[in-house]
């Protein structure tokens, strides 16, 4: 029993000698650093590659310091051992650091901040003494691609954290710094996902201060130049929302935000957030067009590939944002022939059809007061009720499609409550609330 007490004892001295000595030595980086100016200074050391490796190296490790071993998902009990001991930890979750602050979150690293240089400008000196030495020997390019790999992870993943914790500004000068250490010809390559990443920050971040449109419409331009869009096509939309936050210094920018909408509709039909920038830009600003251009240039497209069931769909949003419901079911039944057995198709018809019919109930009842039989008004009571009814089918087909969908399944119940007089509907109505109380576990 003496020998495990003894041995756990030894463990605590163990972590706590660990905890006091994990620190960052600056005072050594600043020694190695003047050593390195001393060589370059001299002739005969300047001229070696090796001698511009090793201050690059000197400036790669003092960045990639503070944080080294540190990873998301990393267990906050051994920061004392990786780390060393924190200066305090705020709230029981944010570890403080002299040079970084790490946020933690159910025990495990989320984030970090990080607060100052070991080395002031090590980014800038690194990447001067990289292009040196491949400048005097391009035979070091594997030896470069590496340790500048090693700095693109820990850029990239400082951007990944810093959006965490809302610190965006740095996660953009993150992304950037990554991108640029990637066009070094040792690597020669940039994974435009850097730009888009920082682009789409900047985009947020333009609300606040507007030189980020700027920046942001300079990041997303470059990630387009490199042929990346992401997978939904959001790129298009950040990027109008870059030339639309620079419309007042010149009146170009709206030409340029709706050109972008325009391109990016063309080639994701189905993005919600560009069809309804396309409807901010033609209903809210003079001189961009008539929402009817919009449509337009879908029918043209439709003319192209009327079998396009994505340029349906668009068109079918457009006509709904301009609250034109006929137009748009037109538009849901044509995409219902290409996509019979869809959901959405289904689901959306269902929708529509109940939209189009709210619009005939409003329209009954604004005409109340003039309706002068009951003949008149029964006849009234009937064309709203068609108008619903038409919704039935679509949504019925959708839940068959779909049938754990209680979204749907509330919608049935709710439009056939609405239905109940008619012919066989207050059986539906039974039939659908069922389904929807045992979908939500209602009893």
């Amino acid at each position: 029993m003496k020998k495990i007490i003894s041995m756990v004892a030894m463990l605590v001295m163990l972590v706590a000698s660990t905890a006091t000595a994990q620190k960052v030595n600056d005072e050594a980086f600043k020694a190695r650093l003047a050593k390195s100016d001393t060589e370059i200074a001299n002739p005969k050391k300047s001229g070696k590659a090796a001698t511009w490796l090793n201050r690059a190296k000197v400036c790669s490790d003092a960045i990639l310091e503070p944080t080294r071993n540190l990873f998301v998902g990393f267990d906050a009990n051994m920061l004392n051992v990786t780390i060393g001991a924190p200066l305090e930890v705020k709230g029981g979750d944010v570890y403080v650091y002299e040079w970084v602050d790490i946020h933690t979150k159910d025990g495990k690293v989320k984030a970090w901040a990080e607060k100052k240089e070991v080395l002031p400008n090590a980014y800038d000196i690194a990447v001067e003494a990289y292009n040196k030495a491949y400048e005097l020997d391009p035979a070091t390019a594997p030896k470069i691609k590496s340790a500048l790999d090693a700095l693109v992870n820990h850029y990239s993943e400082l951007g990944s954290v810093s959006i965490e914790i809302g610190k965006y500004p740095e996660s953009i000068d993150a992304y950037m710094k990554a991108a640029n250490l990637q066009k070094h010809p040792a690597i020669g390559k940039v994974d435009p996902r850097y730009y888009f990443y920082a682009g789409q920050l900047a985009a947020y971040m333009g609300a606040k201060d507007a030189s980020f449109f700027v920046k942001g419409e300079e990041f997303l331009n470059a990630a387009k130049e490199l042929g990346y869009t992401d997978e939904v096509g959001n790129l298009y939309y950040f990027l109008f929302h870059c030339y639309y936050g620079q419309r007042a210094a010149d009146k170009e920018f709206l030409i340029k935000a709706k050109n972008a909408l325009l391109e990016g509709i063309e080639k994701f039909p189905r993005n919600q957030r560009i069809m309804e920038g396309l409807i901010q830009l033609y209903t809210s600003e003079e001189g961009v067009g008539n929402p009817a251009d919009l449509v337009g240039r879908i029918d043209q497209l439709l003319a192209e590939k009327p079998d396009n069931a994505d340029l349906w769909f668009a068109r079918g949003q457009v006509f709904f944002k301009l609250r034109n419901f006929d137009e748009c079911i037109n538009s849901f039944e044509q995409l219902a022939k290409l996509r019979p057995n869809d959901y959405d198709t289904n689901f959306y018809l269902g929708y529509f059809y109940m939209a189009k019919g709210d619009e005939v109930n409003r329209a009954f009842n604004t005409r109340l007061d003039s309706i002068n039989s009951q003949e008149e008004y029964q006849a009234g009571l009937k064309e709203v009720s068609a108008a619903y009814m038409k919704a039935l089918p679509w949504l019925e087909k959708a839940l068959e499609l779909k049938p754990e969908n209680a979204d749907c399944a509330e919608y049935l119940k709710s439009l056939c409550f609405r239905l109940r007089n008619e012919e066989g509907v207050m059986e539906k109505y039974n039939k659908y609330n069922a389904i929807y109380k045992k979908l939500k576990g209602i009893q």
